[in-house]
């Protein structure tokens, strides 16, 4: 058999959270091309009373669980792994250091999903799962007492090692700063985590080469009016690095005595394909089938959208819902993140509101739908109201101190927040 084809076979152990719980095996296979996976939970894992399904796809049963890949766009790896996994920004690091290093070592073998899998730090790592090859050293971790994670005060240095990627220009030493430092909760845009002036792992997200506005600001912005009308949402904050504004944003995945929350995306919870239109609807069936306080998430599922809706945030894809873990398999809604205003795109949803109805445009619509998530009439005209009155203050707060947008920035945000479907809501308030 030649090494072109021959099969690439590694075991990572499992374990979870701060306590190091030992949960299984995950056996990673690549033969050629095709790669795929298999985990199976350790036998003490299965008989703690206090064990639970880490993935919606690893059913609590003994025996090895094989995954591999639903389509190019899916991953190798079963949900809460790829829920881990570095987002687009981390990747393009990965592989922009793994091709230089390449110039210098020919013979560095190509980048696997494991790789990238494995290259995120364990510190700073979303969620609870923390990987290891029996040894018990952490990948992607440092020597005791020191830690790989950056203060905030060098967000100066990862945001102009960040531009340099952007522009093609990074340097071996740039690329080694920003090795480790990315997130699985993103996208494309350059971002980094960090430790917070407090202590608390926070996500340091940076203004891109390509922005037309204030991308950072907006961002801030939106989560503050999500505070306001009733959402439960990621703290964020603008840190300006001489005139440059970074959007500072709370993880919501540690306690306050730094433990570990386990973590689920929306896609894995449905175990859907990103080639599948998956609905709101259904979020709202698995809330009821694992949730804590289903009736209440699934209120706060409704309100969410109706403020997607208003302020015209249409990046609502399944990996931007999650879930923490809260008590023997039994899962809250995560606080609203990756909640942008986009007044250049058309108001219509990633996310279905259900499959008869199609993307959320409409607010009439989700009125009807809306005992489907728990609210009759009067309730959802409540929340409407509350939305509604939060987002028609979007002017005051985007020029408060917290956002810092100008007033001659303001126009470049009004079509995300001044429309027909915002007079519509405000119509169905006066009927």
């Amino acid at each position: 058999m030649s090494s072109a084809t021959a099969a690439l076979r590694r075991q990572v152990q499992v374990c979870l959270g701060k306590a190091d719980a030992s949960l299984g095996t995950l056996t990673y296979v690549r033969q050629g091309r095709r790669e795929h996976c298999a985990f199976a939970y350790d036998s003490a894992w299965l008989a703690n009373t206090a064990g639970f399904s880490i993935s919606a796809d690893l059913a609590w049963v003994p025996g090895h669980q094989a995954h591999k890949a639903a389509s190019a766009h899916d991953s190798t790896f079963h949900g809460a792994f790829a829920d881990t996994a570095p987002d687009a920004w981390g990747r393009r690091v990965i592989a922009r250091d793994h091709a230089k290093r390449r110039q210098h070592d020919a013979s560095l073998p190509a980048l696997t999903e494991l790789d990238y899998l494995l290259a995120v730090d364990d510190f700073s790592r979303v969620g609870a799962l923390r990987l290891h090859d029996g040894d018990h050293a952490w990948h992607r971790s440092v020597p005791q007492g020191r830690r790989n994670t950056p203060p905030l005060i060098d967000l100066g240095s990862i945001f102009e090692a960040s531009r340099a990627v952007e522009r093609g220009q990074e340097t071996a030493e740039d690329l080694r700063y920003l090795q480790g430092k990315g997130t699985s909760l993103g996208g494309m845009r350059p971002k980094c985590t960090v430790v917070d002036e407090d202590g608390f792992l926070a996500i340091g997200k940076f203004p891109s080469v390509n922005d037309t506005r204030s991308v950072t600001r907006g961002e801030v912005l939106a989560l503050k009016l999500a505070h306001q009308a009733g959402i439960d949402a990621a703290a964020a904050r603008v840190v300006t690095l001489a005139d440059v504004p970074v959007a500072v944003i709370r993880r919501f995945d540690r306690d306050a005595d730094d433990a570990r929350i386990p973590y689920q995306s929306a896609a894995s919870m449905l175990q859907a394909s990103r080639e599948d239109e998956r609905s709101y609807t259904e979020i709202a069936d698995a809330i009821r089938s694992v949730g804590y306080a289903p009736a209440e998430d699934v209120r706060q599922l409704w309100r969410r959208m109706l403020f997607n809706l208003l302020i015209t945030n249409v990046d609502d894809h399944l990996q931007n819902h999650g879930f923490l873990h809260r008590d023997r398999g039994l899962w809250r809604m995560a606080p609203a993140f990756d909640v942008n205003p986009f007044p250049d795109k058309e108001r219509e949803s990633k996310t279905w509101l259900s499959e008869q109805d199609g993307p959320v445009t409409d607010v009439a619509v989700l009125l009807a739908r809306a005992p489907y998530f728990g609210l009759d009439d009067t309730q959802a005209l409540k929340v409407i109201a509350e939305v509604v009155s939060a987002v028609k203050g979007w002017r005051q707060i985007a020029c408060s101190r917290d956002v810092g947008l100008r007033a001659s920035e303001l126009d470049d945000f009004a079509p995300a927040f001044e429309h027909p479907q915002r007079v519509a809501a405000e119509a169905l308030l006066r009927r």
